[in-house]
């Protein structure tokens, strides 16, 4: 063979070749062109063939939030709108099962008749409608249902069922339990400005996902999808928050229930972990303007007001702090301090408290703290705000969630600051701060001087995994000296023995902690000349247990019309729930078998039937004689042992049956034909009719028994 022929055959077979790979990467063009345009033929012009496509995103599950046990707070559900493609059913088929198709939609979904549903099939098979809405929104687990309907059964491209546009839509299976503080993220329609409330809002970014991309086509009665997925989506990732539900559960309702006793316009309740800073419960309620309450602002920490006396606590520790005084100096706390002819504070109690100690003016809640206040910083009010400052309660304190306010202190150099702006502020007012950042106050002075940021999300997990987990964020190691600390924490606990707050105090452990009220300006900006035309908010902060602090708490009411102190008002709140949560939390109680030390007695055994007793000592171990084979049989201790002997039960006599449980007693007595009286519980220690006498049926006899 020549070299010209080898190479025109060389020649021949590149273009074989290349016609071949040419078919290739056409039958690819348009097999994707199909799947873009909606062509029916690989090798058909577009044309009239071509149904419009387009590429959209596929919506992600954002990702669940739950609390600090795993149970979900917030959830991403799931429901299918049902459309059915009726024109690739075959004929045979369709003739056949459409009746009993139309029958099972009838008994899943009975809004419309089977006749009706069969009508609306059969009109959308003859008019080529390749989309019948069937029914909106339904379950996964209905979804499961419709496809083992006739036809259905098929899937879809024989039965023609449309079962894969999902909506996902966010759920709160608790309702409007701490709704705010879940809060939510969404994109205002008419102004484009993005929403983000709560935990939601601030951990949207984790909570979202990453969308996919699937094919829609249109169709004449709108964009449509097919069902074709060009990339899955990725489920956002979970969130483990520090909520304890049984906590938020309980300060919820009783934060509700006083607000409806107090008749009050709002309040809220935060309960924090001392150690760590993590939230355990935040509930904050408005009113309805009906009677009722729900979670329509967050006040924890989204308004800012006036303090009150629970502010007394920082004057104090500055002063301490700065050796001004000690908690046994005197005053002379006469109720009423005047510090110009238009300003004067007064006490609760009008005629005073005589000469006390400041610990004792704190206890008592005592306006006197106004003046050795403006007394100590008098030619030198820069310290006391570098100790506000040093204290944390010049800054907010940083959380995640949006929305939180700025304090509000008034300083020198001030457009308003004045000689009685330190005098006021020392008592709580002249200033304003969020319930939230008080509380971070007070957590601190629980945790011996250690100020930590207030959190509310623990873990972030994809997959099953921990992603990051979040520590406790310090925020300031320590805020005063220990002794300092020590000191207040003393007088915590005193208001609760000997002041303001004695009436809230608990049989089971110690609390500590501060009352306050505060008179609040009218809509006018202006205070109330009297009660009547006066607004206050009342409030109670501190921590449980006194000596080893778990939990702090902080509860204010707002504007309430039945009474309006602290203690009466916000007090038995925070009382109530430290009680509860005393009798539910299991650090709070020792085990019952810690102790190892055995114990040689034996158990008291009451009078009973012979068969009951044997049965029992053999479970559980315990030694006995036998020295009698009687029905009814009593113990009588030796040691480590019992002696179980007879016990005479008289056929026609009465018997004794003290010691006897009520079950026994009854049985021997009705056996006899007695009618039976019982009073108490426990084993009988009385019996009304005496031991020997005789036994008449329908006699009655009773029986008292004790523990």
């Amino acid at each position: 063979m020549s070299t010209d022929h080898k190479k025109r055959m060389k020649i021949r077979g590149y273009l074989v070749s290349f016609f071949f790979v040419l078919i290739w990467i056409v039958v690819l063009v348009r097999t994707f062109l199909i799947q873009i345009e909606g062509r029916k033929n690989i090798f058909i012009d577009a044309g009239d063939e071509r149904i419009p496509a387009r590429i959209v995103e596929r919506q992600p599950r954002a990702g669940e939030i739950l609390d600090e046990s795993m149970a979900p707070l917030v959830s991403s559900v799931s429901y299918f709108n049902i459309r059915m493609d009726a024109t690739v059913v075959d004929q045979e088929v369709f003739d056949k099962n459409v009746t009993d198709l139309a029958k099972g939609l009838a008994r899943l979904y009975p809004k419309l008749s089977a006749k009706e549903y069969e009508n609306r099939i059969r009109r959308a098979r003859s008019t080529g409608n390749k989309y019948l809405i069937l029914v909106n929104k339904v379950t996964n687990e209905e979804r499961k249902r419709l496809r083992k309907l006739p036809i259905f059964e098929l899937g879809r491209m024989k039965g023609g069922i449309i079962d894969n546009e999902e909506i996902i839509i966010r759920s709160k299976p608790n309702g409007d339990l701490l709704s705010r503080t879940l809060g939510y993220y969404k994109i205002d329609e008419k102004s484009k400005r993005v929403l983000r409330v709560g935990i939601e809002g601030a951990y949207y970014d984790y909570l979202k996902g990453e969308a996919g991309q699937e094919i829609e086509e249109k169709y004449s009665n709108g964009w449509k999808k097919t069902g074709q997925v060009l990339k899955e989506a990725v489920e956002g990732a979970t969130l483990v928050t520090s909520i304890n539900k049984e906590i938020q559960e309980l300060a919820h309702s009783e934060l509700e229930k006083q607000l409806k006793e107090m008749k009050a316009d709002h309040g809220c309740v935060i309960v924090m972990d001392v150690k760590t800073g993590f939230v355990k419960a935040l509930a904050t309620l408005g009113s309805n303007g009906n009677g009722g309450y729900i979670e329509n602002y967050n006040y924890a920490f989204g308004e800012a007001e006036v303090p009150g006396s629970t502010f007394k606590l920082a004057s104090i520790m500055a002063g301490l702090e700065d050796g001004k005084f000690t908690l046994n100096t005197m005053v002379n706390a006469t109720g009423k301090y005047v510090f110009n002819e238009k300003a004067i504070l007064k006490d609760a109690n009008k005629y005073g408290y005589g000469r006390i100690t400041v610990k004792e003016a704190f206890e008592q809640s005592s306006n006197v703290i106004s003046k050795l206040l403006s007394n100590a910083y008098r030619n030198d009010p820069e310290l006391f705000f570098k100790r506000m400052d040093q204290f944390g309660l010049t800054q907010k304190t940083g959380i995640e969630l949006v929305g939180e306010r700025e304090p509000y202190i008034r300083r020198p150099g001030d457009s308003l600051y004045s000689a009685l702006t330190i005098p006021w502020m020392s008592i709580g007012y002249e200033m304003r701060m969020t319930p939230l950042q008080i509380l971070t106050f007070y957590n601190a002075v629980a945790n011996n001087g250690k100020m930590l940021r207030p959190q509310f999300v623990k873990e972030i997990r994809r997959n099953g995994e921990v992603a990051i987990a979040y520590e406790p964020y310090v925020l300031n190691e320590q805020i005063c000296s220990p002794a300092t600390i020590k000191g207040m924490k003393s007088c915590l606990e005193g208001v609760m023995r000997n002041g303001t707050g004695k009436s809230l105090t608990s049989t089971q452990f110690e609390i500590a902690g501060k009352t306050g009220t505060a008179k609040l300006l009218n809509t006018d900006k202006k205070f109330g000349q009297d009660e009547l035309s006066s607004n206050y908010q009342a409030s109670f902060v501190g921590y449980f247990p006194a000596k080893e602090p778990i939990y702090s708490c902080i509860v204010v009411i707002s504007k309430p019309k039945v009474a309006y102190y602290g203690a009466r008002v916000s007090g038995t709140v925070f009382a109530a729930i430290a009680n509860k949560v005393y009798a539910s939390q299991l650090q709070y109680h020792k085990a019952i078998n810690e102790s190892s030390q055995k114990i040689a007695a034996v158990p008291t055994v009451k009078t009973g039937r012979k068969s009951d007793i044997t049965t029992l000592l053999k479970w559980l171990g315990i030694r006995f004689q036998l020295n009698d084979e009687s029905n009814w049989i009593s113990s009588e201790p030796a040691g480590e042992k019992l002696y179980l002997n007879q016990r005479p039960v008289g056929r026609k006599m009465v018997p004794s049956v003290i010691g006897m449980t009520a079950k026994d007693a009854i049985y021997i007595l009705e056996e006899r034909g007695l009618v039976v009286q019982m009073k108490g519980f426990g084993k009988v220690t009385k019996q009304s009719i005496a031991v020997g006498e005789k036994a008449i049926a329908g006699q009655l006899i009773k029986i008292q028994l004790e523990p």
